[in-house]
């Protein structure tokens, strides 16, 4: 805990979260591979209707696990308003299909190779190496489930996007404990 702790101060010292993509924003385009392989843009999903677009780290958290539950819980209620629900995070395509199968998720999991996308919305850190210590030895091997060397994360994020492509509710926090609850995200949608 006294890692986590550390970590979590020194990332907001950064202003991280601060420096997220705020309320008003332009959110940037993207097309990035679902969990089934096929690929998904925001243009696309705009088109639709509005967009209520998670950002998580992988499938080996236990409170990015919990919260796609509870998002998944609150899916019909996204979809009565008219709006669709996607997660990105930076594991493989086959990760985030182990993790929709295993959890029976019914939106797509969008594979953020490299954090490209979680990069332009300004919610990319480093993991420090005490912390990649610590998931070593948990067994968690972020550049196996990431397909790449970086380990780098996104921080938890949680936006709405209106089919003119603003922001119109942002959530981000340094603390990967801390998440948007989804009765806030359906009230932004209400």
């Amino acid at each position: 805990l006294e890692v986590h702790a550390r970590v979590m101060a020194g990332l907001k010292a950064q202003g991280l979260a601060a420096n997220s993509l705020a309320l008003g924003s332009q959110a940037p385009e993207f097309s990035l591979p679902d969990h089934n392989g096929n690929m998904v843009s925001l243009a696309e999903l705009l088109r639709r209707g509005r967009l209520v677009l998670c950002f998580f780290r992988g499938r080996w958290d236990p409170f990015c696990c919990g919260q796609m539950e509870a998002m998944n819980f609150a899916l019909s209620a996204i979809e009565q308003t008219g709006a669709s629900l996607v997660a990105i995070s930076p594991q493989t395509v086959k990760q985030s299909f182990f993790m929709a199968d295993q959890h029976q998720l019914r939106f797509p999991l969008l594979s953020d190779a490299g954090n490209q996308v979680a990069r332009q919305f300004g919610l990319v850190y480093r993991v420090p190496d005490e912390q990649q210590a610590i998931y070593r030895r948990a067994f968690v091997n972020l550049p196996f489930i990431n397909g790449e060397e970086s380990w780098e994360l996104p921080i938890p994020a949680t936006y709405v996007i209106d089919r003119d492509g603003t922001v119109v509710f942002a959530s981000a926090d340094e603390d990967y404990t801390d998440r948007a609850e989804p009765a806030d995200v359906l009230r932004s949608l209400s």
